[in-house]
């Protein structure tokens, strides 16, 4: 994860800049109503809520062409994913690994799903957390294939002792992150918060949502509105999530048709991007 938001630090910057300009032309063109008027505020409120409204709008008319089942909201963080796993050779190598493993995964993760009556698209939160690697194991001590700590598999039903450890069973931590996930969701009422929330942890992101809508409870749109205030890796989260979705849903479009991995697939660390 270090190594790809270094790759994508120039290229964030230059985002950042033209959404600067935007945001320049709407304070000029903001009449100043009285002396106590915050013009810069006014700007970002009305640049945040005109971005929020049309990323809705164009997004539902395009989930419902697609068959997403998570709002695909367009970002220019999206994007950059989209192109880093499809244009570097050695991310895309990764990524041809993990489209190869989805295909031993999805029906279980899709059966759980369905039972559940959650987005068939979460699966793809698995993707980007391990890789789709059981044994994937973080130096945070996260495991397995939803890259579980251990206080929180056990919260959710997991064992996790030195003799057997259930985070590494696809079917068991399934449950128990599927479980999880739609606690989050009755919290936070929306999929990407609940992302967050996964990522980073529910109290951080609840006061953080509190500290900038007022409330726990926002909608997908929030997620990005939070963003600047989340670390840096749940800031890339769910675009990275969405990307890997995007690519998977279409492989062709992407040069992943014929893609063969060339890295090897052994069992190894948690980072999904691990050498």
């Amino acid at each position: 994860m270090n190594r790809i938001n270094g790759i994508l630090k120039s290229k964030l910057t230059g985002n950042v800049a033209v959404a600067g300009l935007a945001i320049l032309a709407v304070i000029y063109a903001i009449p100043h109503s009285s002396p106590d008027s915050n013009p810069v505020g006014m700007a970002l409120d009305r640049v945040t809520a005109s971005a929020s409204a049309n990323a809705s709008t164009d997004a539902s008319a395009n989930d419902a062409a697609t068959g997403w089942d998570l709002p695909n909201l367009d970002n220019a963080r999206v994007d950059s994913w989209i192109k880093l796993f499809s244009t570097d050779p050695k991310v895309k190598s990764r990524f041809a690994v993990w489209l190869d493993r989805k295909d031993t995964y999805e029906p279980m993760i899709s059966a759980k799903l369905t039972e559940r009556d959650m987005p068939q698209d979460l699966i793809y939160l698995a993707m980007i957390e391990s890789g789709f690697n059981p044994k994937a194991q973080s130096p945070a001590a996260a495991g397995g294939l939803w890259q579980f700590i251990s206080e929180t598999g056990k919260r959710y039903g997991l064992t996790v002792t030195k003799k057997v450890d259930e985070r590494n069973q696809p079917a068991k931590a399934t449950d128990a992150a599927l479980a999880y996930l739609s606690d989050l969701h009755d919290r936070f009422g929306s999929w990407y918060l609940a992302a967050a929330a996964y990522n980073t942890g529910e109290n951080r992101v609840g006061r953080i949502m509190k500290q900038v809508t007022g409330n726990e409870k926002g909608t997908d749109a929030d997620y990005y509105r939070i963003s600047s205030l989340l670390p840096k890796e749940t800031r890339e989260y769910v675009p990275m999530m969405i990307a890997a979705a995007t690519i998977s849903k279409d492989p062709g479009k992407y040069g992943f048709a014929d893609a063969v991995a060339d890295a090897d697939q052994s069992d190894q660390g948690s980072d999904p991007m691990a050498e």
